[in-house]
């Protein structure tokens, strides 16, 4: 396992020799030239990852990484024919250097220090216990990260409930409170908020925005599921005897330090600006970003060399998660160029009819529009670049998102983050959860079967707060 750490750090740093020969240019918008069709590999490569690991499994399982290279070749190889390897690779290098790496590294980091955490200990998973873990969970995901905090507490939640017979509702509000709504307060929380953060939105701008809105789901949830708890949990007859149990304790508490670290790295970058960075081929790189990159990566490392094997172990610890996130991001991020340049291009480009959808017959945002279309792609194509693509949609100006437009960023984030619970693919951490949870013998309900759960819960939810915040 060791080894397998030396795969991740390329993913990085592929693309480090390429700056030494890449000629210098200027930013170009291509939305108003691209056609419709020139979105199909991004809308292929999402089907793929929604269609094909129902369909065929094995080939899925044995293939993702090569299905995601050939949609991005399949958008990379068309545009380097018609605009030249100039502006390929001007393309290229802006959504890699400024979106993917800082993306897939805060998640590397993320994953291996949380994983490095082990809670020990017999716990009995009755309402009252299970409830505690989901409140602790809720609000950990938002400063460890909903895959961090998925990752450090789902194991113990599924110990704490095996003796059950009625346990898959636990492991369900569990993706929806730890593994999604929980996340919705720093960019720390959820991909799409990080991915927002890298576009200029302030750290702490979503904690106050997203507060009221979040607080009021996760009340209704955590009620909800205590009653639904309480009245599966009086079904069961064999209550286990826990009086010679294990003790609490927690196993590479090192580790917590090392999530401090992770925290204040994004911060710097975010409050730091010494005006000074670099420029390849008109793309500019903040220093403040480059070392907040090169301190994840190195508390990556830090958190693998000083944790003992045998914690990862007694987690279930491996790399196919981050590594399957890392390939898959690799050609959905390299895929949405089009799509993000047409929507720059707002009415003239050829997704009009989406920029039209969402405003008004004034062009002003219908903030109830952008939750709900933000949400829906969210729930099948994944929250991350959806909220990328309504960012730019309402404009791409963060500080007008911020402040003028600010109701209509709230919609997105709320929508990207909240409806990323509706499928097992809206947001990374739910099929690693539904993952862990069927080798534990967790007899998960299907795509379909867990959206009957997301669709009878979660949607009269999210009416009720778009009509309240929209």
């Amino acid at each position: 396992m060791r080894k397998n750490i030396l795969k991740l750090i390329p993913l990085m740093v592929i693309m480090l020799p390429s700056f030494m020969f890449a000629s210098s240019g200027g930013e170009h918008h291509l939305g108003n030239e691209l056609p419709l069709f020139s979105i199909i590999p991004f809308v292929g490569i999402l089907l793929s990852i929604a269609v094909l690991p129902l369909l065929a499994p094995q080939f899925w399982h044995h293939n993702f990484g090569k299905i995601s290279a050939f949609w991005a070749l399949m958008f990379l190889i068309p545009f380097w024919m018609w605009k030249g390897s100039h502006d390929t690779a001007y393309e290229f290098l802006h959504v890699m250097l400024l979106e993917y790496v800082p993306f897939i590294i805060l998640l590397l980091a993320l994953f291996t220090v949380s994983g490095g955490i082990r809670l020990k200990g017999s716990l009995v998973g009755s309402p009252k216990v299970n409830l505690i873990i989901l409140i602790i969970g809720t609000a950990l995901a938002s400063w460890m990260g909903t895959t961090g905090a998925a990752m450090l507490l789902i194991r113990p939640l599924i110990r704490a409930n095996k003796w059950r017979k009625h346990n898959v509702h636990v492991v369900i509000f569990f993706i929806f409170l730890v593994a999604n709504i929980g996340g919705s307060l720093t960019p720390l929380g959820d991909p799409p908020l990080f991915l927002g953060f890298l576009h200029g939105v302030n750290f702490f701008w979503t904690t106050k925005a997203m507060l009221v809105p979040m607080l009021f789901t996760v009340a209704i949830l955590l009620v909800v599921f205590f009653v639904l708890d309480s009245f599966y949990y009086k079904k069961e007859t064999n209550y286990p005897d826990n009086t010679n149990g294990e003790k609490f304790g927690i196993e590479g508490s090192i580790n917590f330090v090392l999530l401090i670290g992770v925290v204040a790295s994004v911060l710097m970058s975010g409050f730091w600006h010494p005006q000074f960075g670099y420029s390849i081929m008109g793309i500019h790189l903040e220093l403040q970003n480059i070392l907040r990159d090169l301190l994840l990566l190195c508390l990556t490392v830090l958190s693998w060399k000083i944790t003992k094997l045998e914690i990862r172990k007694a987690n279930g610890y491996t790399w196919f998660p981050i590594l399957e996130v890392a390939k898959l991001f690799a050609g959905i991020f390299i895929t949405i160029i089009p799509a993000i340049a047409i929507l720059k291009a707002g009415t003239h480009g050829a997704l009009k009819s989406v920029v039209g959808a969402v405003t008004d017959g004034n062009g002003n945002p219908i903030d109830m529009m952008y939750f709900w279309l933000t949400g829906i792609l969210s729930s099948f194509l994944d929250n991350a670049p959806t909220y990328l693509v309504f960012f730019n949609t309402a404009g791409g100006n963060a500080e007008t998102l911020m402040t003028t437009l600010s109701s209509t960023l709230l919609a997105i984030s709320m929508g990207a983050v909240f409806m990323g619970a509706n499928t097992y693919i809206g947001n990374a951490p739910n099929f690693m959860v539904k993952s862990i949870s069927e080798e534990n013998d967790i007899k998960m309900p299907s795509f379909f079967g867990y959206m009957a759960w997301s669709v009878a819960i979660l949607i009269p939810i999210f009416v009720v707060v778009s009509l309240i915040f929209f």
